[in-house]
């Protein structure tokens, strides 16, 4: 499918609270920088609404007090609503699926999805963002995975709310598109569908942060890699209904100053887990990934919605907590969330 310039103006524009700022500043000056660079809403990040929710209640919020956090997020949606932001999505629901039945892991995951959705209730977003769980205790089968997001999709349902399942190209069981996609067929609800996302792609399939030359190095050279990597994007441009993409989260990624070690690390997080925590910045600033490519593949798909910048950029060495001026970086996702359209364009 021909990707012109003309079908990419109406393209929605999103950014992720989590991508600016730490989860000590203050949401308001997040969601206003985020307003101010000209973007028309938002993913909001459960670490920001937990950091509001403890401010504005003098007190340490635990993660499933959802009373006060559900009161912190009708302030939000004012917040927002203030700002002409839409709260496009709720993220990161993440180790929910796979749990052994009857095990305390599956009892808190369900515990939790009903909390979350009381959230989405409260701030006013119709769509929850699930993460291919990274849980080293989940169980492989795929029909099991199914039937978990399938009984997340039945309790979404009767508020008209989504499902946007994710690959997360460090989880143990699902971490490539088609992983994810294989997945959503079998769940077979209309209430669920990709997001999809830049980094979890090109950063799962082409590059590896554990080799010198970060990318994943194997029999046949990089030719063989490249040759690979343009087939599944020609495969996921022609498969994947475009009606079943919610969301295309956008960033790239830095080359490690070092190879990471390929073993997780004490909290259990695997390589491309660490990585994806710190360097990521947003597109032409620095990165490597085929960032262009896998985009103008899911525009060929004829999607045209929300892309959303969600980046974790800590700069070349991945040490840089500090954020001067959330204003100018905001303005620049912007800048590069328009030259990505420029250069995945045909014409």
């Amino acid at each position: 499918m021909t990707v012109s310039k003309s079908s990419l103006n109406s393209i929605p524009t999103c950014y992720a609270t989590v991508s600016i700022g730490t989860p000590d500043t203050p949401l308001d000056q997040k969601v206003s920088a985020i307003a101010g660079a000209g973007f028309q809403g938002i993913e909001l990040g459960f670490p920001d609404l937990l950091s509001f929710a403890s401010k504005n209640s003098n007190k340490d919020v635990d993660t499933q007090d959802f009373d006060t956090l559900c009161d912190a997020g009708r302030r939000v949606a004012s917040i927002c609503q203030e700002s002409e932001l839409k709260v496009v999505m709720l993220q990161p629901f993440s180790n929910f699926e796979g749990w052994p039945e009857d095990s305390d892991g599956r009892k808190d995951a369900f515990r939790r999805a009903e909390g979350w959705i009381r959230i989405m209730q409260a701030v006013g977003t119709d769509m929850l963002q699930v993460g291919s769980t990274d849980s080293p205790h989940a169980i492989s089968s795929l029909d099991y995975l199914a039937s978990d997001l399938r009984q997340l999709c039945d309790l979404l349902a009767p508020h008209n709310f989504r499902l946007a399942y994710e690959n997360w190209c460090w989880a143990t069981h699902a971490p490539d598109w088609k992983d994810v996609w294989e997945i959503v067929q079998k769940v077979d609800r209309p209430n669920i569908g990709l997001c999809l996302d830049t980094f979890q792609t090109a950063g799962g399939e082409w590059a590896d942060p554990t080799t010198a030359s970060g990318l994943i190095e194997r029999e046949g050279g990089k030719e063989l890699l490249e040759k690979q990597f343009k087939t599944s994007l020609q495969i996921l441009g022609r498969t994947i209904p475009k009606e079943k993409i919610y969301i295309l989260q956008i960033s790239d990624a830095y080359k490690p100053p070092k190879p990471l070690d390929a073993e997780p690390d004490e909290q259990g997080l695997r390589p491309r887990g660490r990585w994806s925590s710190c360097l990521r910045p947003v597109p032409f600033n620095g990165g490597y990934l085929p960032v262009v490519e896998v985009a103008k593949a899911v525009l060929e798909t004829g999607f045209r919605g929300w892309f959303s910048m969600e980046v974790f950029d800590g700069g070349p060495n991945g040490n840089d907590t500090e954020w001067k001026d959330m204003e100018a970086y905001a303005r620049k996702a912007m800048e590069s969330h328009k030259r990505l359209l420029e250069e995945a364009s045909d014409s």
